[in-house]
């Protein structure tokens, strides 16, 4: 509601000496199906939460840093303990962490997810469910699972000021959330007009091209320090 950054989301590519930039869409899955996807995991989180420190210490406040956790991860039993050990390693706050995962991992195998979340809410990061909205879930069975936020899907969020089906989706999904003291990310927010669309439906967060397209840890810095002088709701569609 005040456009002031609340956090960053946490993304891996990979620059390639010989093809350049490939894009994650080519390599997770091959590091998932070789076990690769473990070594990487540790590598993003204990970089993520250093960045994090790295935010704070420069006076950003308790800025939070989003890294995505796939169903992989979940069936490794070194997880949380890689968690605490980027925390440890950092010495960041484990209130600036916050793990995304998908709504198809959440309900894929619940009964060894549940538990891997009561840890993790335990340690006092928080977890958010990433593209909510397209699976086959419904958000009273997010009373089951210790989790603290939705993600509402891009999906939705692109057409949602001309198409009501999905504007009476994201409203339902914000509505709801909030009845169960959930708060709400809205992903792929690119316009003014979908911007204060959702304002309209009090959802708590927005991440999209029309905040900020995927930049270095350094650019983001330079979009901080803007940040602090700007007001959003004045900035106009291009």
């Amino acid at each position: 509601q005040n456009g002031r950054i609340l956090g960053a989301e946490a993304l891996v590519r990979w620059q390639h000496p010989d093809y350049g930039l490939v894009s994650p869409g080519q390599f997770i899955p091959v590091a998932e199906e070789t076990g690769l996807i473990a070594p990487i995991s540790e590598y993003v989180l204990e970089a993520a939460c250093k960045q994090a420190k790295s935010w704070s210490e420069a006076g950003s406040g308790n800025l939070s840093v989003s890294v995505n956790v796939s169903g992989k991860q979940f069936q490794h039993r070194k997880l949380t303990h890689s968690v605490r050990h980027a925390l440890t390693k950092a010495g960041l706050d484990p209130r600036q962490l916050v793990l995304e995962l998908t709504e198809s991992t959440l309900m894929a195998d619940k009964d060894a997810i549940v538990p891997v979340l009561e840890e993790f809410r335990e340690m006092g990061l928080h977890v958010s469910v990433d593209d909510f909205g397209t699976g086959y879930s419904s958000l009273s069975y997010l009373t089951r699972f210790p989790v603290d936020a939705v993600k509402i899907d891009r999906s939705l969020v692109t057409d949602i000021t001309t198409n009501p089906e999905n504007a009476a989706v994201a409203g339902a999904v914000v509505a709801m959330a909030h009845s169960l003291k959930l708060r709400v990310c809205a992903e792929g927010v690119e316009t003014i007009e979908q911007l204060e669309f959702l304002r309209s439906l009090q959802c708590d967060e927005m991440q999209g091209y029309f905040i900020s397209p995927p930049v270095s840890a350094q650019e983001f810095d330079e979009l901080l320090y803007q940040n602090r002088n700007r007001d959003w709701s004045a900035r106009k569609a291009a």
